[in-house]
C-alpha cells in the first residue's frame, strides 16, 4: 500500500516560509472577519490552542489549492480554521449571510475542546 504524502509537508522549507510570512503580516482571522466578529488573533498564543494563529489555505488542499502559494493561504484562529474544515470560500461566506440555509458558525466552548 502506498502512503500518501501531506502536501504541507512536501515541501517543508517553503511552507514555514509562507507559514513565517503570513504570521509577520499579524492579520485577522478571516472567518471571524466574515461573521461579523472580533477577527483579532493572539498570535503569542502557542499553537493548539482555539485562538491561536493557524494558516489556512483559501483553496483547500482537498480541493487542489496549494499549501505554500501566498495568494491562496490568510490568517484564521485555529477553532475557525477546523470548523471550515474543506468548505470553499463561497460556502464560507453564503453561511455567514445566512443564505445557506445551516445558520451561523458554531461558537465553540472550552469544553467543546476536551477531548
Amino acid at each position: 500500500m502506498a502512503s500518501k504524502k501531506n502536501p504541507r509537508n512536501a515541501n517543508g522549507h517553503a511552507r514555514r516560509k509562507v507559514v513565517a510570512w503570513l504570521r509577520a503580516q499579524r492579520r485577522g482571522c478571516w472567518i471571524c472577519e466574515a461573521f461579523g466578529r472580533d477577527p483579532t488573533i493572539d498570535y503569542s498564543l502557542p499553537a493548539g490552542d482555539p485562538m491561536s494563529f493557524e494558516c489556512d489555505e483559501k483553496v483547500p488542499v482537498s480541493r487542489g489549492g496549494s499549501p505554500i502559494d501566498p495568494r491562496n493561504v490568510d490568517a484564521a484562529h485555529r477553532r475557525c480554521n477546523q470548523w471550515r474544515s474543506d468548505k470553499s470560500v463561497d460556502e464560507v461566506l453564503a453561511i455567514a449571510r445566512g443564505s445557506h440555509g445551516v445558520g451561523r458558525a458554531p461558537v465553540l466552548r472550552s469544553r467543546d475542546w476536551l477531548a
